[in-house]
């Protein structure tokens, strides 16, 4: 891939055009706060997943997984290259590499994140509506795990080859957050297009559609059926659901539509600082999620709420029973 070098100073305009007007040193420690328990939780989620062979052989556990592994490089990288900006100023080291490994995080793994997402919402009406699907071997593999397999394998080939191999020029922007740009293959009128409509706005229009679809096909079926018993064995799930789905639409939905409107003729200037708004807070998406994650495992939040206010966990005491002896009178002392 061809490259070019460049940086450029710090002045007052690119600061205006290129990020809020929150200073750099709150929004350190804002990511910087939220960022590690995010953290922390999310790994706890994940090893508990992976560990308990309950959770782990759980059809509905498998795309929250997916999103928690796809978003450690979203929170292990792309956040911590913000942190070392925000307080030097720029990307270290003043390397191309450390600017594709940056899109990498920024873009593909958050658009990666974005689809796994969508699928988690349909795929819930698959667990709860059309559970026979997955009742056997063939149907779990054909509905459940090669659409998973499936995105993954996308989600990393695409991003792998458009930014690291589709030979284009890239401009290095080391003083502005994200390297000042985007990678060159989102100018290409074939992959920019392709990148905006499959990868960013029809996920965020499917997860809208079949989470809102979801409400309105529970509330319908409870009516209709009238089993209470059978919609409290998914309501963890369905509630798991909410949250995310909220999360994510509530903070995504505002900057597509923003996006899409500039895509559709809406001059640039029009909507710039939202934008950069949207831009920043998306990330709490990601700080949230692994909570939101957590409310599927009522043991595993105990646990952590026991270790983090500092309750011992309860022993079984044995009490002993206390039966009076009674002394043994020889026979021959009665006779």
């Amino acid at each position: 891939m061809s490259s070019s070098d460049n940086s450029s100073g710090n002045n007052d305009d690119s600061f205006v055009d290129s990020e809020i007007s929150i200073p750099r040193s709150i929004r350190f420690w804002i990511m910087l706060l939220f960022n590690i328990p995010s953290i922390i939780c999310s790994f706890c989620v994940i090893i508990h997943i992976i560990l308990d062979r309950t959770q782990r052989y759980a059809l509905h556990n498998h795309a929250i997984l997916l999103i928690l592994i796809l978003a450690l490089p979203i929170q292990l990288m792309d956040i911590n290259f913000y942190l070392v900006f925000y307080h030097y100023g720029s990307i270290l080291p003043l390397k191309p590499i450390m600017c594709l490994l940056w899109w990498f995080a920024d873009y593909g793994c958050y658009s990666g994140c974005i689809i796994l997402m969508a699928w988690l919402a349909i795929e819930r009406h698959i667990l709860i509506f059309h559970d026979r699907w997955v009742s056997n071997r063939r149907g779990r593999f054909l509905f459940h795990y090669l659409p998973s397999i499936s995105i993954v394998v996308y989600i990393l080939l695409y991003y792998v080859i458009s930014i690291f191999f589709v030979p284009c020029e890239n401009n290095y922007v080391y003083t502005l957050p994200v390297c000042g740009t985007s990678p060159c293959h989102q100018s290409d009128g074939v992959l920019g297009i392709w990148d905006f409509i499959v990868n960013t706005t029809t996920p965020t229009l499917l997860e809208s559609i079949a989470s809102i679809g979801l409400v309105l096909r529970v509330q319908w079926q409870k009516r209709r059926l009238r089993q209470s018993n059978q919609w409290r064995k998914q309501r963890r799930m369905i509630i798991q659901l909410f949250l995310v789905s909220g999360l994510n639409l509530g903070l995504n939905l505002p900057l597509f539509i923003l996006v899409f409107a500039h895509f559709s003729g809406l001059p640039p200037d029009y909507g710039a600082q939202p934008q950069l708004y949207f831009f920043f807070f998306g990330y709490f998406i990601f700080f949230l999620f692994p909570f939101a994650s957590l409310s599927q495992f009522p043991n595993l939040r105990k646990k952590l709420t026991r270790k983090i206010v500092g309750i011992p966990s309860r022993q079984q005491h044995h009490t002993a029973t206390i039966v009076p002896a009674t002394r043994a009178i020889p026979i021959n002392r009665l006779t």
